[in-house]
């Protein structure tokens, strides 16, 4: 379980196939304090360290993980989200995250407001009961809150702190992103479609 809060960026150098499994190499200020075996949110993909050495570490996407993510598009030199799991003793100051992406988005327009910005991503309509204004999203396993909410698009606004410290700073329009919608509107919209 996770936030939604990033705690740094991480830097891929290194992609394997093998199969249908991708392997990424990873480097990130986290590496000390990182072990095998950890859950570590990936652009809010949830993905188990499989392995440490010399100051990287090593995490795979299995096929389901690399159809319903944007992780297949990773290269090296690609920066991406990280976020630790949630400590049962800390704040949450984010939402609930379980780092079980839904689906990808697309970024339809960046708007600088002088101080912040202004993002529109698009979604498959099939997820449009799961999202609602000023609602939690989380994009790319960054806790924000929706709004403007349409059937197929929702906008978020970005603070300068967010900006700065993860990886929206590069995000260009028409590129894609992971989404994990709310885990309550999930909830609630399974238990009316069982009626």
């Amino acid at each position: 379980m996770f936030t939604g809060i990033i705690e740094t960026i991480g830097k891929v150098t290194k992609v394997t196939s093998a199969g249908t499994n991708k392997s990424f190499w990873v480097e990130s200020s986290l590496y000390p304090e990182l072990k095998v075996d950890q859950s570590l949110a990936h652009n809010g993909v949830c993905l188990t360290i499989e392995e440490l050495k010399d100051g990287l570490y090593r995490v795979t996407a299995v096929q389901e993980t690399l159809e319903k993510t944007n992780i297949g598009e990773w290269q090296t030199s690609s920066l991406i989200n990280l976020e630790r799991s949630l400590l049962p003793s800390s704040r949450l100051d984010g939402h609930f995250v379980q780092g079980h992406v839904d689906g990808i988005g697309t970024c339809k327009k960046i708007k600088n407001r002088e101080g912040s910005w202004e993002l529109e991503f698009e979604f498959d309509k099939k997820f449009a009961s799961l999202i609602i204004e000023k609602g939690s999203i989380c994009v790319n396993g960054i806790s924000l809150t929706a709004f403007n909410v349409k059937k197929k698009s929702f906008k978020v606004a970005i603070i300068p702190y967010t900006w700065v410290h993860t990886n929206l700073q590069y995000l260009q329009e028409g590129k894609t992103v992971n989404l994990e919608f709310d885990l309550i509107g999930k909830y609630i919209t399974r238990k009316l479609s069982l009626k």
